[in-house]
C-alpha cells in the first residue's frame, strides 16, 4: 500500500517536523492544502528535500513551495495559447498541402498511395463510432454521406489526436510533400522540422494533462539550429522547448511571438526578489535574461 489518508492538521504536522517554515500560518496553509491538495503541491517542494525521509534544507518556507507552484500554473496557461495556436496552424498546412496535391482524393489519409499502410491499417481503431458520435460534424458527415467510409480530411483532421496528426505527417510517402510543409517553417532540415514538432507536442501534453512543467527535460535532445541559441547548451531544457514554440509562433504572428514572450519574461522577472525561485528559474527551466 501506498499510504494511508491523513487530515490536514497532521500533514501540517509532518511538514513542520521535516523543517518547512509556516511563514504564512497554520490557517493559510490549511486552506491552500484543502485548496490544492498535499500530494500534488508535494511535487513543488520536493526541489527543498534533501534526503529520502522528505526532510526539508534550512530555511525552506511554504510560500516559496506554493509560488512556484503558481509559477508552473501560470507558465502553463501561457504556453497553452501559444501551443494551441501552434496546433491548429500545423493541422491547417497538412491539411491545405497534401489536400491540394491529391484534390481527387479528399480521403487521402487512409489512401495506401499516399500514406504507408501502418497508419491506413490502424485508422479503423480510431475513426470507429464512438469517434463519430463524439464529433458532431463527423456524424452529421456520415448521416448525409452513409457510404463514406470516411469524412473529407479537412473535416477528419480537425478531431484526431495531436500525437496523430504528427504520425499523419511522417506516414506520407512522398518526402517531397513533408519538406514542402517543413520549408513552410524555414525549415530546411526535414529531421530538425520533425524534432522541433515532436518537442511541441511533448511540452503540449505536459500543459493539457496537469504534468510537470517548471522541472520537465524533452526526452529526445532539441536539434542544434542557426534560428537559436542554447543558454549552456542545455538541449533537454524547458527554456529550449519555448524557443522551440517562440520560433513556430514568430513564423504564424510576429506579433503573438513578441506578446507570449513579453508574458513570461515578465512572470520570470517577478521572481527576481526571490533568490529561491529564481535558482529554480535558472537551474531547472534554463532561463537566462536577456
Amino acid at each position: 500500500m501506498g499510504g494511508i489518508a491523513t487530515s490536514v492538521e497532521v500533514q501540517i504536522q509532518k511538514l513542520a517536523v521535516r523543517g518547512m517554515e509556516l511563514d504564512w500560518g497554520e490557517d493559510k496553509a490549511k486552506e491552500i492544502l484543502l485548496d490544492i491538495g498535499y500530494y500534488r503541491l508535494g511535487f513543488y517542494w520536493n526541489p527543498f528535500e534533501i534526503d529520502d525521509d522528505h526532510n526539508f534544507v534550512k530555511g525552506t518556507k511554504f510560500s516559496d513551495a506554493v509560488k512556484l507552484y503558481y509559477l508552473d500554473i501560470d507558465l502553463k496557461n501561457i504556453l497553452n495559447r501559444a501551443l494551441n495556436r501552434i496546433e491548429i496552424n500545423l493541422r491547417t498546412q497538412l491539411i491545405y498541402i497534401v489536400s491540394n496535391e491529391y484534390p481527387q482524393f479528399p480521403t487521402w489519409f487512409a489512401n495506401k498511395r499516399i500514406i504507408q499502410s501502418k497508419f491506413v491499417d490502424e485508422l479503423p481503431k480510431y475513426y470507429d463510432e464512438k469517434f463519430k458520435d463524439k464529433n458532431k460534424p463527423i456524424k452529421k458527415h456520415h448521416i448525409n454521406y452513409p457510404n463514406d467510409i470516411y469524412a473529407p480530411a479537412w473535416k477528419t483532421l480537425e478531431f484526431l489526436t495531436f500525437g496523430s496528426i504528427y504520425s499523419i505527417f511522417c506516414s506520407i510517402k512522398d518526402e517531397n510533400l513533408q519538406k514542402k510543409m517543413a520549408r513552410y517553417y524555414g525549415f530546411n532540415s526535414l529531421n530538425t522540422f520533425r524534432n522541433f514538432f515532436q518537442t511541441i507536442i511533448f511540452i503540449r501534453n505536459i500543459c493539457a494533462h496537469s504534468g510537470l512543467l517548471y522541472d520537465c527535460n524533452t526526452p529526445k535532445e532539441i536539434s542544434t539550429t542557426p534560428f537559436f541559441k542554447f543558454n549552456n547548451n542545455k538541449k533537454h531544457s524547458l527554456d529550449s522547448a519555448i524557443k522551440v514554440i517562440l520560433y513556430f509562433l514568430e513564423k504564424i504572428s510576429i506579433d503573438r511571438k513578441n506578446i507570449v514572450e513579453r508574458e513570461i519574461t515578465t512572470l520570470f522577472d517577478g521572481f527576481q526578489d526571490n533568490d529561491v525561485i529564481m535558482r529554480i528559474i535558472t537551474e531547472r527551466i534554463g532561463y537566462v535574461k536577456k
